[in-house]
């Protein structure tokens, strides 16, 4: 397993050759003091090509749980994080996606965020990690080290390929005061 930092890289095709379906979790907790509502945070998913969503089909959450031809597939909402290790699970499989699609985002945000008084200051052990689906051996993982202490959405992580069709998961860790909403417009899609 390798455990990366923000900014770094996993080449899968060098790393693993004929991986095609991956799993990726993601995980956190709250801190426990209160804000007078519980935690609920979502991982969603954009299939990007060039930057932008291929259809508002390739935005995967809670309410849209796989893409049009079934190539990524979201596990669910948990509503409270209670869960041990990973809270929301996507599953992958890159030989399905369609040609055009070069990059897969991962973002979570905190719903209702500013109703609640909420942000990622107040969430610990936040990570994102990266499974063989065949196996389930972690590949890699990025634990944020960062404080947000006024953001209320992360890009977590993405998995991109590259001009010679190899895929790559790069850590990102960016985070952002915005809502769900506002990810779904910066990448083109119908809100």
């Amino acid at each position: 397993m390798i455990n990366l930092d923000k900014g770094g890289r996993i080449n899968l095709a060098k790393n693993n050759p004929g991986l095609t379906k991956i799993k990726v979790g993601l995980g956190w907790d709250a801190k426990s003091f209160d804000t007078g509502s519980s935690f609920d945070i979502d991982a969603s998913v954009f299939v990007l090509g060039q930057g932008k969503l291929l259809s508002d089909g390739h935005f995967v959450f809670y309410n849209n749980l796989q893409t049009p031809e079934g190539a990524v597939r979201h596990s669910g909402d948990n509503r409270d994080g209670a869960a041990q290790g990973d809270d929301e699970t996507i599953h992958i499989d890159l030989a399905a996606l369609p040609p055009n699609a070069d990059e897969i985002s991962f973002v979570v945000t905190i719903h209702d965020a500013d109703a609640r008084r909420q942000n990622f200051g107040q969430v610990r052990n936040s990570a994102i990690r990266l499974y063989d689906a065949n196996n389930g051996s972690i590949i890699g993982q990025y634990k944020l080290e960062e404080e947000y202490s006024t953001e209320t959405a992360l890009q977590f992580g993405s998995v991109k390929k590259n001009d010679a069709g190899e895929w790559s998961f790069v850590a990102v860790g960016a985070g952002y005061r915005r809502g769900l909403v506002d990810f779904v417009r910066a990448y083109g899609g119908n809100v």
